[in-house]
């Protein structure tokens, strides 16, 4: 038989981690690189949302020269950014798409 002390206590709210109110722009580069590092490059769209969140939807909009709702739409969890979208969404970022060797032993399990 369990002891009761006769009060009863509630869980706790739980809120959904927001990686965008702890990066700041210049993070931005670092942030990303490392979403695309273990090669699964479905995590990239997600960044993307986040870091556009770090910088604000209307400001990435106004640098891409892309609609919010564009942007919205090619940056929630089924977009598929088009290389152009994606580069002008990198180039808001100052940051630009590059080309690296894939490590050989990487290859293997690719």
């Amino acid at each position: 038989m369990h002891a009761t002390t006769g009060k009863t206590t509630k869980p706790a709210a739980s809120v959904l981690f927001d990686a965008a109110r702890f990066l700041r722009a210049d993070d931005l580069a670092g942030f990303l690189a490392e979403a695309v590092a273990d090669g699964d490059h479905r995590a990239l769209p997600l960044a993307l949302r986040t870091a556009a969140d770090v910088l604000g939807m209307a400001e990435l909009a106004r640098r891409t020269g892309l609609s919010r709702e564009t942007l919205y739409r090619t940056l929630s969890a089924k977009g598929n950014p088009r290389l152009d979208t994606l580069g002008a969404i990198l180039g808001a970022f100052g940051l630009r798409l590059t080309l690296a060797p894939v490590p050989e032993r990487a290859r293997k399990r690719a």
